[in-house]
């Protein structure tokens, strides 16, 4: 454990943690004193969490759909007696490219991977928060609410933005807490699972050259930034430090507001 422990006496349900900034947060958690179920699709999420310091258990489900979602939060309960932090990690935009370019299909699994998850996971944890009389949600946004070539991604995570101010104010007299932090561009290891499994053609990776151009020119720090980066302001917001804090989607891309 840290010097710090947070999350000590704490139980937090943390999804997309098998890669990138979700699992960056998950193994923090832990690494604070924290139980945490590390939630993911990817099979490999429980040797993830089986690798990570202090009390942790790896579930699979696709969140994607609303039974996925309630089998996480139950997998919780079973495992740990019921939880107190919701953190929603799942998202990321499948294709860059034009938005005449995408085609319906393209359009809707966008929205599925960067906007459901979230919903549904919301809507999964609220009968055991209210239960138990109060919890916290951090949902995971993006400052990508403008940028280019990514405008479905762009349309979900704008929705994200949406259900965080409108579950803050809808449920704060209940004792939940909702925010969110928009990242910018992270630098990230490789993906073990990419988000694109068709792969990508010479002119996406043209149109995803583009946005890297885009995205640090924007920042003022002219920069990505790192998964370290991403994940304290994430931790904070999920701790009782921030405990005066709703309803806020918290930039952290550098001076991008998005």
């Amino acid at each position: 454990m840290t010097a710090r422990a947070r999350f000590a006496g704490k139980v937090l349900v943390v999804t997309g943690a098998a890669q990138g900034i979700g699992r960056g947060v998950a193994e923090g958690a832990a690494a604070e004193g924290g139980r945490v179920l590390f939630v993911d699709r990817a099979p490999f999420v429980d040797e993830v969490a089986a690798a990570a310091d202090g009390e942790t258990a790896g579930f699979v489900a696709d969140l994607e759909s609303p039974a996925g979602a309630s089998a996480a939060m139950a997998a919780a309960i079973a495992r740990f007696g019921g939880f107190d932090i919701l953190i929603n990690g799942v998202g990321g935009a499948i294709r860059m490219r034009p938005f005449d370019a995408f085609e319906p299909a393209q359009i809707e699994a966008e929205i599925r991977r960067s906007l459901m998850p979230t919903l549904w996971c919301c809507h999964a944890a609220l009968p055991h928060f209210l239960a138990r009389g109060g919890g916290t949600i951090v949902n995971i946004s993006s400052n990508a609410t403008r940028g280019i070539y990514r405008v479905p991604y762009s349309a979900a995570k704008g929705g994200v933005n949406a259900l965080t101010q409108s579950l803050a104010m809808e449920y704060a007299g209940r004792n939940i807490r909702v925010v969110a932090t928009a990242p910018g561009g992270t630098e990230a290891p490789p993906r073990r699972v990419p988000r694109n499994p068709e792969g990508e053609t010479a002119q996406e990776r043209a149109w995803m050259a583009e946005v890297v151009d885009q995205v640090t020119h924007s920042a003022l720090l002219k920069r990505y930034g790192t998964i370290a980066e991403q994940v304290a302001p994430i931790l904070f917001l999920a701790s009782d430090e921030a405990a005066y804090i709703t309803g806020t989607v918290l930039p952290v891309a550098g001076g991008d507001l998005g």
